[in-house]
């Protein structure tokens, strides 16, 4: 229910149909109008980094068809989720309007606009439990979805995917694959280690190539639609591979033209993470890191796509060098323990103690310093 006697919450409403395009124009204070079903976790994230004090959705936030953390975590941040489906916010309001969200409606100048329900913690994590134990019918689904793919486009396992020349090269280096998924920007920061000792191939999936500008690195490769990048990571110097569908539609050459950048482009289904991953393995590749993509089973399920079964059959090719961003915190720790510390310090003392023994001259020097410390000191 709305919770009318709660500090009501004033700001200019932004609003945007695409959460992830959105984002990028939130700033601190602002009340987020979006129109997204199944409120994913990415969004609740970047909802949360932007400062917005309020969302409100005028689609149902969770649909309940798998279980979705993505609400849950974005009112656990503070920030207050308002569903009203069906409003009809985007055609009474102007971006940058003043609003005032008061319990579950929403308000400007004395007019309610919307009335809406606010979504509480509890309630959430209540209809996430009983979302996770209805998750069969989702589960049975994306297995049908899986297997449909599986027969039409087998061709991603036999490896037919026609890649054009690059100039950038895999074979005999490691690769990381950097996608805007759940949790990229931790995992970034896991793998910087990594990146700094063993130098690899850096390839960003459409706005992952802002991700690695955004922690100070250049990416070599930027792979994808190119419909939420910016145009300082195109133009960063890395080569351009544009993602074209299975049917040859090409959306991002468009901008690419406009912009008069260089690119290449390479026909395949799936998503466009799916197209660097495969990349990365049919160029010879040692290892891949995969930063922010979809490794467990609810990431797949709350994306509600076809190329989503494509990605299980990519991971299903690429999964003997493919290794989550997580795990290489696991493989390449930067913590020493005390006792290799201990232990070095003793050889070099060991070390010292020899050289005096053995070195009659060094040894006179070090009694000379004794006794001139000890004279000093009237010992």
């Amino acid at each position: 229910m709305s919770v009318p006697d709660r500090e009501e919450i004033r700001g200019p409403a932004r609003l945007g149909r695409r959460t992830k395009h959105l984002v990028k124009r939130l700033a601190p204070g602002d009340i987020a109008v979006v129109d997204h079903a199944d409120l994913d976790r990415v969004s609740a994230e970047e909802l949360v980094e932007a400062g917005v004090t309020a969302v409100v959705n005028v689609a149902p936030s969770s649909t309940g068809r798998f279980p979705n953390p993505g609400p849950l975590q974005l009112v656990r941040a503070g920030v207050r989720l308002v569903d009203a489906p069906g409003a009809t916010l985007f055609d009474e309001l102007g971006d940058g309007e003043t609003v005032t969200v008061r319990g579950g409606s929403v308000w400007r100048n004395g007019r309610c606009l919307a009335e809406g329900v606010e979504l509480e913690p509890a309630a959430l994590e209540a209809a996430l439990v009983e979302q996770r134990l209805r998750v069969t019918g989702a589960l049975e689904s994306f297995a049908e979805n899986t297997l449909r793919h599986l027969r039409e486009e087998a061709r991603l396992l036999a490896g037919e995917i026609e890649f054009p020349a690059l100039r950038t090269r895999f074979r005999e280096r490691q690769a990381v694959v950097v996608a805007r998924g759940p949790g990229y920007r931790r995992d970034l920061a896991i793998v910087r280690p990594y990146i700094r000792d063993f130098d690899p191939v850096l390839v960003g999936v459409d706005g992952g190539a802002d991700a690695l500008l955004e922690a100070g690195l250049r990416p070599h490769l930027v792979v994808g639609d190119f419909d939420s990048v910016s145009d300082a990571a195109l133009r960063s110097g890395a080569e351009l591979l544009v993602h074209a569908y299975a049917d040859g539609r090409a959306p991002g050459a468009g901008r690419l033209e406009a912009l008069g950048l260089p690119y290449a482009t390479v026909r395949a289904p799936g998503i466009s993470e799916d197209v660097a991953l495969q990349l990365a393995h049919a160029r010879g590749a040692e290892l891949i890191v995969a930063v922010g993509t979809h490794f467990n089973l609810v990431e797949f399920l709350e994306r509600e796509r076809d190329g989503m079964a494509s990605t299980f059959v990519t991971r299903l090719k690429v999964g003997e060098v493919l290794v989550d961003a997580k795990g290489v915190s696991r493989l390449v720790s930067r913590r020493i323990g005390v006792w290799p510390l201990v232990a070095f310090a003793a050889t070099g003392i060991l070390a010292i103690v020899v050289a005096v023994l053995v070195s009659p001259a060094l040894r006179n020097v070090i009694e000379a310093l004794t006794r001139g410390v000890g004279d000093a000191l009237g010992l």
